[in-house]
């Protein structure tokens, strides 16, 4: 089977070109091996899942994994505290079942798969915690959980319930037998759970989750990394690119965001060769041909920009702050201290460049100016006339 470049769903190394992610799975290996609860907290196409995937293949050889995920169950997962307890057995279950976790006793194995299928009523997360004591000290190895698309179950006090949980049993696992390592992967930081619940103040500043290190891993690509890729595929295609100049290049437009490096790689794969005045694949892996991607790229409709644009609708003076940035050449001190600022970089739409707030990279730049240019072509009332921002935040409403 042909190896090709992915931007849709996990990347797999025997299936896929990819950057070699082996030293950061050694550094978040430590971190598992060190004991510590932590989050994996990256904007969206940033290669959690296919980073979570890897990091359960390497634990699996010392430690029962249990890799799940809430992605398309946090409404339902949340309903009530039986259903919560119930739904995330099922998901124990099925990976015991299909994932080949190993180490886990018969009888931690049948209770598993019975309360999935049905709870006793008034199941409560105490019994739950229970189950994970009997689940952790009858294993012949320590059992780490990871849990991917922690967001959809983010903005539950049924989720805050069981973080609490967890914090309680990190606390006490000297004395009872617990997790060795959780790791929660989603684009909010569920330290900062107070971003989401709103409806009930006490949680304000209260995250249950204080335990968790901090997971200090640049996980975007360095100009390295994207040359290490494209050797690969110039070994298989002898296309006879420049390889440290068109890595190079990538990175400059993407400053290494993983789904914009790869989107670029499969254009120019897949797309450029047969346009014109690329006549094949030699032509397209040019300085011209990463041009023309780029071009293809800004121009296309795709899940990250759709998402980008759905953030701005949704915090509108990140929107005014871009605005800012992009038409009026305003400087910001970068200081996340600042919610608006700190939702952006999380949403990896923001960085730092010498301590001011600069746009992630030039692909977003380039996008959010088209954006706002469109906008206000089409007449619309955004920004405009009053450098007044209180003004603005009136007129972009009415």
């Amino acid at each position: 089977m042909e190896k090709c470049f992915n931007t849709a769903g996990i990347c797999y190394p025997e299936e896929h070109y990819m950057v070699n992610l082996d030293s950061r799975l050694q550094k978040i290996v430590q971190m598992v091996d060190k004991g510590q609860y932590f989050t994996i907290n990256r904007g969206r196409q940033y290669g959690k899942t296919t980073m979570m995937n890897l990091l359960a293949e390497k634990l699996s050889g010392h430690y029962s994994v249990f890799s799940i995920s809430f992605e398309g169950i946090g409404d339902e997962l949340c309903r009530s505290e039986e259903v919560f307890c119930q739904t995330f057995l099922g998901l124990l279950n099925d990976a015991l079942c299909y994932e080949g976790v190993e180490g886990i006793s018969e009888a931690v194995r049948r209770e598993c798969r019975e309360l999935s299928e049905e709870i006793p009523q008034g199941y409560s997360m105490m019994k739950l915690s229970g189950f994970i004591s009997r689940l952790c000290g009858e294993a012949d190895r320590p059992v780490v959980l990871m849990v991917d698309e922690v967001d959809q179950a983010g903005n539950h006090g049924i989720f805050i319930t069981f973080l609490g949980l967890l914090r309680k049993k990190f606390l006490a696992r000297k004395r009872q037998p617990a997790f060795q390592s959780v790791i929660l992967a989603g684009v909010y930081d569920v330290r900062n759970l107070k971003l989401r619940i709103r409806q009930d103040s006490e949680h304000q500043y209260n995250s249950p989750w204080n335990i968790a290190a901090n997971l200090a891993l640049d996980m975007s690509f360095s100009a390295e990394d994207i040359a290490g890729m494209l050797a690969e595929y110039e070994g298989n295609h002898h296309v006879g690119m420049d390889i440290p100049l068109i890595a190079g290049l990538l990175h400059d437009y993407t400053s290494g965001y993983p789904f914009l490096v790869s989107r670029l790689c499969e254009l120019m794969d897949m797309v450029v060769p047969g346009k014109e005045g690329f006549p094949d694949r030699c032509s397209a892996w040019t300085k011209n041909g990463v041009t023309e991607a780029v071009k293809e790229l800004l121009a296309e409709s795709n899940p990250l920009f759709d998402d980008m644009v759905k953030k701005l609708e949704d915090f509108p003076e990140l929107k005014r702050t871009f605005y800012a940035i992009l038409f009026r050449g305003e400087k910001f001190v970068f200081n996340t201290d600042n919610r608006v600022l700190d939702i952006g970089r999380m949403f990896g739409m923001i960085k730092s460049h010498d301590g001011a707030v600069a746009v992630a990279n030039r692909i977003f730049e380039t996008r959010l100016y088209n954006l706002f240019l469109s906008e206000e072509m089409l007449g619309g009332q955004l920004l405009r006339g009053s450098q007044n921002p209180r003004h603005e935040a009136d007129g972009h409403h009415h």
